[in-house]
């Protein structure tokens, strides 16, 4: 078929995406993925700059156990790295004693089991209901939600954040995350730079309009995050509300990158960690030397993430040289030079990192996920039940998507 009519059209070419088409291809079913970007991987996106493959999305194999990209990464011959995360780890302690910092893990324990009783009672409730008042490490765990979930707790479902669902087993690719999933989809039919604008589903066949024509399709996989569709009304014809509300009901939030190069950087041991502050929220969060390289990577999240986005990467940089300054003194700025950083808020195929649920809308994965007379398929990290926000959670979610279209085309057939 050519790229003007395919039995299934996939759109969007990030992890569900991929995932899709490799089982539809897998099952000898003809598919064409339309990718708006020049590039697969959508919020997994790994560059090369400085010498080092750097990862401006997604960078841990969450749940690597269970997670099929790290098979999918040493089937490429890809470098594993097992070595503990930094969170798992102690923090410098530099204004963070290590007594606190056992302090705040223990606090951040109870706020689950805070939050786990909260929802027992029934209902759902903001997940910053389950802050103690006039606790501690409010403000510290708060912050740290940001780097989870990309919003802060008082934003979000506590439904939502407990149904997470994560083994505490954590790796990276050196050769990068993005790079992987990218790879995986590169045998893949694509059709690049082709910004979807209209799903026709009124006639016998799909006609999917994008920036290069229509595209004709029995059946259509939508993998967009849900910051495009909640933004995209008109996307569906006949309209489609339920679907609209659905992303409505699961914003994404937001986690920026930084990664900074570090002069003299043997100083430090490799995969450290520091915070510049624990008292207030709207900090950054610092590994110093990932992977032994002479660099440093920078996590900026939620609402702080959004308001630095607003000046520019030049913005995230003078945040960073301040923190750090404070931190290691002033002679420190000198050894500090920006290398690379994406805002994926401005980001205008993306809106945003990944998805959380507000208060009360858990349920809006499930809706989202729901397919729609039989020929249009949803999928994507936000509609995985406990694992969204992570690219395995768009994984299982593309590839059930293409299980549904298979046995829906089956069933048609019979």
């Amino acid at each position: 078929m050519t790229n003007d009519e395919t039995e299934v059209a996939i759109i969007g070419g990030g992890a569900a995406g991929i995932a899709a088409g490799r089982r539809l291809n897998a099952a000898g079913v003809d598919c064409l993925l339309i990718e708006a970007r020049g590039r697969l991987g959508g919020r997994g996106w790994t560059i090369n700059e400085a010498g080092f493959a750097l990862d401006l999305g997604c960078g841990w194999l969450h749940s690597a156990d269970r997670n099929p990209w790290a098979k999918i990464a040493e089937e490429q011959g890809r470098t594993i790295d097992k070595t503990r995360p930094p969170w798992t780890k102690p923090s410098l302690p530099i204004r963070f004693a290590l007594a606190d910092q056992q302090d705040f893990r223990k606090s951040m324990d109870e706020l689950y089991e805070r939050l786990e009783a909260l929802l027992a009672e029934g209902g759902d409730v903001p997940a910053s209901n389950a802050l103690p008042p006039g606790g501690r490490w409010n403000n510290l765990i708060t912050e740290v939600a940001t780097y989870i979930s990309g919003a802060e707790l008082g934003r979000m479902s506590g439904r939502d954040f407990v149904n997470y669902q994560d083994t505490d087993v954590n790796w990276s690719v050196v050769e990068g995350y993005g790079a992987t999933i990218a790879a995986a989809g590169a045998n893949l039919r694509t059709a690049f730079d082709c910004p979807v604008t209209r799903i026709d589903h009124s006639g016998r066949r799909l006609k999917i309009e994008t920036a290069k024509g229509t595209i004709a399709a029995d059946q259509a996989i939508v993998t967009l995050p849900t910051a495009v569709l909640a933004n995209s009304e008109r996307l569906f014809a006949p309209a489609l509300p339920q679907k609209i509300e659905a992303a409505r009901g699961l914003p994404l939030g937001l986690a920026d990158k930084l990664f900074i190069a570090l002069g003299d950087a043997e100083e430090f041991e490799a995969n450290t960690r520091v915070f510049a502050r624990t008292d207030r929220v709207a900090i950054a969060s610092y590994q110093i030397r990932p992977f032994g390289r002479p660099m440093i990577e920078a996590y900026f999240g939620g609402s702080h993430a959004a308001a630095l986005e607003g000046g520019g990467e030049r913005a995230f940089f003078d945040c960073a040289v301040s923190e750090l300054t404070s931190l290691f003194g002033g002679g420190f700025a000198a050894r500090l030079k920006p290398i690379a950083m994406h805002r994926w808020g401005a980001d205008p195929f993306a809106q945003g990192s990944y998805s959380y649920a507000l208060p009360g809308k858990a349920e809006c994965r499930a809706a989202l996920a729901m397919p729609v007379d039989g020929r249009m398929l949803f999928a994507g990290e936000a509609c995985s039940p406990g694992d969204f926000s992570t690219a395995h959670g768009g994984w299982f979610s593309g590839t059930a998507a293409a299980e549904q279209a298979i046995a829906l085309r089956q069933s048609a057939q019979v």
